[in-house]
């Protein structure tokens, strides 16, 4: 990783919050200069950070339950928010032309981190080595997090059948998870664009006939692909992750479209090798490394695309302790990136769109779903309505509106009555689904205000097609 991006001596230090808060103001100049020159800086004091804006909202969210002018702070609040995810709903998508012909080819690299991934590897490289690409012009780079199943001999035997492919085996011994992985791969890779995908990726052969011409817009850092559920039609839970990525894509999409900020999500993403150079590669003190590379892209000025089709396929999780668990890793790593770069997100020029469109989704993900436990509680003793039912009842009209037409745009099927009746049934479901969000958040907040996390590796486990239909067919059978 560049030194300019990296002090050791850091990682260490607790910030204090107030402290730090008082401190921009007291020297700006001599302050901004410190934080340009070291995205990571700010890692230290996570803890701290997490307590003290925990209790900001609780004092606040109380507070406002106390003075009689609060309902018209969460009412102006709440309009504000909703001219925003309206003017988001109404922007207007430019989508890629299927057919564009490539003049020049540049040169690819493809990183796949794997860990026990015995069932689904030899998949993916398969995929990858045969896409519609010139071979000459793009590589595979597998890397083995010290595997303890049949792994490490299948990528082997692999890299003798395809002459793109190149494997590491790490030592056990080996740290930094799995952004340390992909920085040991960035290391020794090529390509002016870098690809990475989870070991239960499923591609199509014209991916990067397709992505790749993206890249000649200017400052286009990185983009991301729509990602789907291969297994949605085995359970609830499935269904529901199912809808929730055409939510996410939808909005993904539409934000691009209106200024707002793209960003990545690990598997199907493709960074721009001198935009992640440009903000020291990969941050191995964070557990999920595609939102902490999305901030610091952005802080940087480099845009983040998204494209709807291709697609990548990925396996849902199918039983609820694994969902628990994923999703409290996904809340946690998109929380720690507001702690650790809300310096930089205040003082950075990252323009007035970006900046409002983070705000909003700040507020819609993480406040409002931990402000919504002191509301409860304030209701229950003082015999009132919740304060905030306003704010989330727009954020549950425009996550409907959202998911119904992202499911509409990824089905690929003619309008019709009985389609839409059917769309409206997995919105419906995939709603409720959602719930879940409500109780992973706040959890995951309160968990870091009073214990840190020990950062390491924690990855969904892959079963396979096989196992996937079996799996199917046990679900419709019961």
């Amino acid at each position: 990783m560049s030194e300019k991006y990296w002090r050791d001596d850091d990682t260490s230090e607790e910030l204090d919050p107030i402290g730090s808060l008082l401190s921009e103001w007291s020297d700006p100049e001599e302050e901004e200069e410190e934080w340009r020159s070291d995205f990571f800086q700010g890692l230290a004091g996570r803890r701290r950070k997490a307590a003290f804006l925990l209790f900001t909202i609780w004092t606040v969210t109380i507070g406002l339950h106390l003075v009689a002018w609060g309902t018209w702070i969460i009412l102006t609040l709440t309009g504000v928010i909703s001219v925003q995810l309206l003017r988001i709903l109404r922007a207007k998508p430019t989508l890629l032309q299927p057919n564009i012909i490539l003049d020049e080819y540049p040169t690819v690299s493809l990183l796949v981190a794997a860990k026990n991934e015995e069932a689904v590897i030899s998949r993916l490289i398969n995929q990858l080595g045969n896409l519609d690409y010139p071979q000459d012009n793009y590589e595979i780079w597998i890397i083995d997090d010290h595997s303890t199943d049949k792994t490490p001999m299948i990528l082997d035997e692999l890299a003798e059948q395809y002459p793109q492919v190149k494997v590491i085996h790490r030592h056990q011994a080996s740290t930094g998870g799995k952004s340390g992985a992909l920085n040991e791969l960035l290391t020794l890779s090529q390509g002016s664009i870098i690809g990475v995908f989870d070991a239960d990726a499923q591609i199509t052969s014209d991916l990067l006939l397709k992505v790749v011409p993206m890249f000649k817009q200017e400052k286009m850092g990185a983009v991301q692909l729509r990602k789907s559920i291969v297994n949605a039609e085995t359970n609830f839970l499935t269904k529901g992750q199912s809808a929730e990525m055409a939510l996410d894509s939808f909005y993904q999409q539409q934000r691009v479209s209106c200024g707002g900020l793209g960003e990545l999500r690990g598997n199907g993403q493709f960074v721009l090798r001198l935009a992640l150079d440009s903000c020291g590669g990969w941050n191995e003190e964070t557990i999920t490394d595609d939102l902490d590379l999305t901030i610091r892209l952005h802080l940087d000025d480099w845009k983040i695309g998204f494209c709807l089709e291709p697609k990548v396929e990925e396996e849902g999780v199918t039983s609820t302790v694994g969902l628990w668990h994923q999703r409290n890793r996904w809340a946690e790593g998109g929380y720690q990136r507001y702690l650790d770069y809300w310096r930089l997100l205040l003082s950075q020029p990252m323009g007035f769109k970006k900046k409002l469109d983070l705000l909003t989704f700040l507020f819609i993900q993480y406040i409002i779903p931990t402000a919504a436990v002191p509301d409860l509680l304030m209701t229950i003793v003082r015999h009132h309505s919740p304060l905030l039912t306003p704010l989330t009842g727009v954020i549950f009209s425009f996550s409907f509106l959202g998911m119904y037409k992202g499911l509409g745009r990824t089905s690929g099927q003619t309008p019709s009555l009985g389609h839409t009746l059917q769309l409206l049934g997995k919105t419906i479901g995939g709603m409720v689904y959602m719930i879940h969000w409500f109780i992973v958040i706040p959890s995951i907040t309160t968990r870091l205000s009073i214990r840190p996390k020990t950062l390491k590796w924690v990855k969904t486990s892959h079963i396979g097609e096989d196992q996937l239909t079996l799996l199917s067919e046990g679900e419709s059978q019961t």
